[in-house]
């Protein structure tokens, strides 16, 4: 790693040069016979992953070198005499796991954001020209926001996605994400994906938005469990809720036993979920699972 990584961010920092899944491979370590030796925020990541796997069973694949595979363990406690806590120490109640997809989420893109803000503004010093900064009342060259419930978007397309598994005792989980770096338009999976490249015209500092990203993961999850899993008192629902280009939206939401459910994105609650108020009652619905697609027209 070229970018600063501090002891707060990653206990234990492993690049493979190839894996079938990161998640598969974190999530043995962490159930298995060396288990003790993979503690909290466990980082496993390649740039060559074989059997990549996403939301809905999808299959998630990319040429090598192109993206990066990243998968995070979290071992969550809460009352450790920080923060908010009063309780003893134990592991934070499964309820409130929820939160930790939309806690990547915002994570990478703040990571991502800071990527494409970065990029565009070395091209610009380089052609001698000025770029609008994210904060300066202007709106800037490319929107990176967060899609509820787990992907990250440049201007409305795909370049990050995020699959959490959760442990077998349900004390833990390991969040898988994948991010694309240096895909061409021959490599994109979809059509409604892009990459760094292909939004920067750059190849990305890989280094760099990584450790942002591992780093925002762990501020924010830190703030988290501080106030003992409570989104709104650790500040979490308002940061996700300000990154969520899904609110506001017009959505067609797919629900898990197949129905549609469409109408217009109005909020988050203090579990997480998406409320959407529906088009044909008028009434505000919330979605726990399903999948969303933003509709422009």
């Amino acid at each position: 790693m070229q970018f600063p990584l501090s002891r707060e961010a990653v206990t234990r920092f492993e690049y493979l040069d190839e894996a079938g899944s990161t998640n598969d491979v974190l999530v043995g370590h962490a159930t298995g016979t060396d288990a003790a030796g993979w503690p909290h925020l466990s980082t496993v990541v390649t740039d060559n992953q074989t059997r990549g796997r996403g939301r809905l069973g999808r299959t998630w694949l990319a040429p090598t070198g192109k993206s990066l595979a990243i998968s995070v363990l979290l071992r969550p406690l809460v009352g450790a005499g920080v923060g908010v806590s009063t309780q003893q120490v134990a592991p934070l109640p499964v309820d409130r796991f929820g939160w930790f997809p939309l806690l990547a989420g915002a994570a990478m893109t703040i990571a991502v954001r800071a990527e494409v803000e970065a990029s565009l503004l070395e091209t610009a010093s380089a052609a001698g020209t000025a770029v609008a900064a994210a904060d300066d009342g202007e709106r800037p060259a490319h929107e990176v926001t967060l899609k509820w419930p787990n992907d990250v978007l440049i201007d409305g397309y795909k370049v990050s996605g995020i699959l959490s598994e959760l442990l077998p005792d349900a004390h833990g989980l390991v969040i898988g994400t994948g991010l694309n770096l240096s895909l061409d338009e021959h490599d994109l999976p979809t059509l409604t994906s892009t990459s760094l490249l292909l939004v920067t015209g750059r190849a990305p500092e890989a280094d760099a938005v990584l450790a942002r990203y591992l780093t925002e993961l762990a501020r924010l999850t830190a703030a988290f469990l501080a106030a003992d899993g409570d989104p709104v008192a650790s500040g979490l629902q308002a940061t996700v809720t300000g990154l969520c280009g899904t609110l506001g939206s017009k959505v067609r939401v797919q629900l898990p036993g197949g129905a549609d459910l469409v109408g217009v994105a109005i909020a988050l609650d203090e579990s997480g979920r998406l409320i959407v108020e529906d088009q044909a009652t008028g009434e505000p619905q919330a979605v726990a699972a399903g999948d969303v697609t933003h509709l422009r027209y």
